[in-house]
């Protein structure tokens, strides 16, 4: 199963270059799910139809769904909200309060990543297309299944144990709720989710993240700071769409002038700050259409005849070398200094790496559990973590 997720800054045009893709892989054959992450949901105005809370078919090979954290709660975690509604009452908070504490931010994503594995195991699609939330919200969505996993690797066993203890102790005295063992089932399912879903996100063949943007100085930046990210977090970014384009049609009028020259010189930008990377524009203007004719003249425009299956990359951004008796961890890190970068050994088995706003714990191989950290280094946009085995 392919995973396509698009993102970048709020506003940019990514629902509809989502929908636009999902539509043109439909007519292409394969069966497509354009699924949206996004709290503030957009994707039923581009299809021109109304989405409720259960998949829905557009048209041939086509499904899509806007995904409800009330309704995913109530039928899917039922058993994780109602225990912390019941914590939260024993607390002394109000029912009603308490239930509304009980949704955490970020659930849309586990939600998200939930029906990932869900669909990837019963074959359900051959393509999913992801709408995301801005760009913060991704990253969340990309690094969590890691995130989780290494805590799982550290601490989950350990409280498995100490809350069976607890129910079978001080449950019966103590008014503090304990999770019941439905809850730790629940939470067993997710376990299993985010470490059979990591597979899946790790393949750089499989699941690539395709950044939207505008010709635009700040939008410009914050895409930059994107992509560093996500080579972070070893997601395989494979395109790059700048979208609202003006063309030269419009551009040669007199109004537009201006705009000519200040559009160009952010073209230049782009090109220069991520060249060679495949990169594909959107003049698409033609407001008058709406859902099926748009997302058809849309997908035209940015493809062409192409097939948006295609990765136009397929290289991980982190990898494993080895030079003589030197074992080298290299990550990809676009637009970073190395003053930029923090690097830790948080324990024999994993270390830290930190940049600007994001900071990821990286399991290290058995191979260098006991290896020696010699040091790191920056070469061109790769920084290079140096180990010796004893």
């Amino acid at each position: 199963m392919r995973l396509i997720i698009y993102t970048g800054k709020g506003g940019v045009g990514k629902t509809s270059a989502s929908a636009a893709t999902a539509y043109r892989l439909s007519q292409l054959g394969y069966r497509t799910l354009l699924m949206s992450t996004d709290s503030a949901h957009s994707l039923g105005d581009s299809l021109d139809m109304n989405l409720g809370t259960e998949i829905r078919h557009v048209s041939e090979n086509f499904d899509a769904f806007e995904i409800d954290i009330i309704h995913e709660m109530k039928t899917k975690w039922s058993d994780i909200q109602s225990y912390v509604v019941e914590f939260m009452v024993s607390q002394g908070m109000g029912n009603i309060t308490a239930e509304e504490m009980a949704i955490f931010p970020g659930m849309e994503m586990i939600s998200a990543l939930f029906y990932v594995d869900q669909f990837n195991k019963n074959d359900s699609y051959d393509v999913i297309v992801m709408d995301t939330a801005p760009t913060g919200e991704t990253l969340r969505l990309l690094s969590l299944p890691e995130a989780a996993n290494w805590y799982v690797m550290r601490f989950y066993g350990t409280f498995k144990k100490l809350m069976a203890l607890a129910r079978a102790t001080l449950g019966k005295v103590s008014s503090v709720p304990l999770p019941s063992s439905e809850v730790m089932d629940s939470i067993d399912t997710l376990k299993d989710t985010f470490q059979s879903v990591s597979v899946i996100l790790d393949d750089p063949e499989r699941t690539t993240v395709r950044l939207v943007l505008n010709p635009e100085h700040m939008v410009i930046k914050e895409t930059m700071r994107a992509y560093t990210y996500l080579s972070l977090y070893n997601r395989n970014v494979d395109m790059l769409l700048v979208n609202k384009v003006l063309p030269d049609d419009i551009l040669a009028t007199e109004p537009f002038r201006d705009k000519a020259v200040e559009q160009q010189e952010h073209m230049e930008e782009i090109h220069n700050a991520f060249d060679p990377m495949e990169i594909k524009t959107c003049s698409f203007r033609h407001t008058e259409l709406r859902g099926i004719p748009m997302l058809a003249a849309m997908a035209n425009e940015i493809y062409g005849d192409s097939d948006p299956t295609n990765a136009f990359s397929k290289q991980s951004p982190m990898s494993f070398r080895t030079d003589g008796d030197v074992e080298m961890l290299v990550m990809k890190m676009p637009f970073v200094e190395a003053a930029d970068v923090e690097l830790f050994r948080v324990d024999a088995t994993s270390l830290m790496v930190h940049v600007g706003s994001q900071k990821r714990n990286i399991h290290l191989p058995d191979s260098l559990l006991s290896a020696q950290i010699l040091g790191a280094d920056f070469i061109g946009d790769e920084l290079i973590i140096k180990f010796k085995r004893e």
